[in-house]
């Protein structure tokens, strides 16, 4: 049995969950999320929790056990508390701001890049205007947003400097060094 897939779910107060068919629905405070379920696993609400079946022990049937238990209990954690990634610019003249919804970035290239939020996203911009958090309640879309702004400029390996998750290291390589016998 899938360790991930046998765990209940319980559901919190102020949630609603429904299954129509194979499309599992959350309502919450903070928004909807829907999401189309896999059809070996079955999905049953008992109370305030939510159990995972699948019909037998194949390699697929395993993995889509905890994949959507997994994917369930996302869904419910978005619509209570919601998630956040954060991002930190590193250079000089990197700078982040907002522009209405729009997140304007100014990375060195000519001209600013303008990332315009999908539905159910948010930015916020600290003071400082170097980190950047991207808000929102469904964890996959934020993920791809935050992945999206860091592709405009990578962290360059020699100076360490572009866009990067807060926290995350990079390891720098050595530039050319002088050869002291020529």
């Amino acid at each position: 049995m899938s360790r991930i897939g046998k765990k209940p779910i319980t559901i919190p107060a102020g949630v609603t969950v429904s299954v129509n068919g194979n499309v599992i629905e959350v309502k919450g405070p903070k928004g909807t999320l829907k999401q189309t379920g896999r059809e070996p696993i079955t999905v049953k609400i008992e109370g305030s929790t939510i159990n995972l079946d699948r019909p037998n022990d194949s390699k697929t049937n395993k993995s889509l056990h905890g994949l959507m238990r997994s994917l369930i209990a996302n869904m419910i954690e978005g619509v209570t508390k919601g998630f956040e990634k954060k991002l930190e610019l590193q250079g000089v003249g990197y700078r982040a701001t907002l522009q209405g919804k729009n997140l304007g970035l100014a990375l060195g290239f000519s001209h600013p890049v303008v990332i315009e939020p999908p539905a159910g996203i948010s930015f916020d911009v600290s003071k400082k205007q170097t980190d950047i958090t991207v808000i929102g309640i469904d964890k996959q879309v934020v993920g791809q947003v935050a992945a999206n702004i860091r592709s405009c400029r990578p962290v360059e390996p020699y100076k360490g400097k572009g866009v990067r998750y807060l926290g995350e290291r990079v390891i720098k390589k050595a530039g050319k060094s002088v050869s002291a016998g020529k």
